[in-house]
């Protein structure tokens, strides 16, 4: 077993644990000017059922970090498996993200986006310093899911699909 906190190489840590597939999630919020922003995260798990909470984190290096720790509402978009487009605009910088994607607005005008597997609205429930990350952990307020819709999925540093 490895002592990552003494071993340069973190890549291999990375990768061993890139062998667990994760969903992958775009996570939305709004800005102080009332902007929408988002970003891909595949950090995303269930906690509690009562309450309903979900647990997330971001690198604590983003630009987007103070955006997040004071939003009071969030929402994680589940992404479906034909949104792998949509994943990789939301993980890219310098471009307006929203342009012309579809989403509607939940709870204080948090952006829902379109086409998604699931979603959940969430208010700001804890947060955690976590290393080189924040965690954060949402009390759900409203959830919604399309049953007929797949996952995306990314494992091994690429994205998956669901066999049948």
């Amino acid at each position: 077993m490895t002592d990552y906190k003494n071993d340069p190489d973190v890549r291999a840590f990375r990768d061993t644990l890139g062998m667990f597939p994760t969903g992958v999630t775009v996570i939305t919020a709004r800005g102080p000017g009332g902007e929408p922003v988002g970003l891909t995260v595949s950090s995303f798990n269930s906690v509690s059922l009562a309450p309903p909470l979900v647990v997330w984190s971001l690198s604590g290096h983003l630009p987007s970090v103070p955006i997040f720790e004071t939003a009071a509402v969030y929402a994680i978009n589940v992404l479906a498996e034909d949104q792998q487009d949509i994943s990789q605009r939301f993980a890219s910088r310098g471009e307006d993200k929203f342009a012309g994607l579809a989403f509607t607005e939940g709870e204080g005008g948090v952006p829902i986006l379109a086409g998604c597997c699931a979603s959940f609205q969430c208010r700001q429930f804890a947060r955690h310093p976590g290393g080189d990350h924040v965690v954060f952990i949402g009390e759900v307020l409203a959830f919604e899911r399309d049953a007929a819709k797949r996952p995306l999925l990314f494992q091994g540093g690429a994205y998956r699909r669901l066999a049948d």
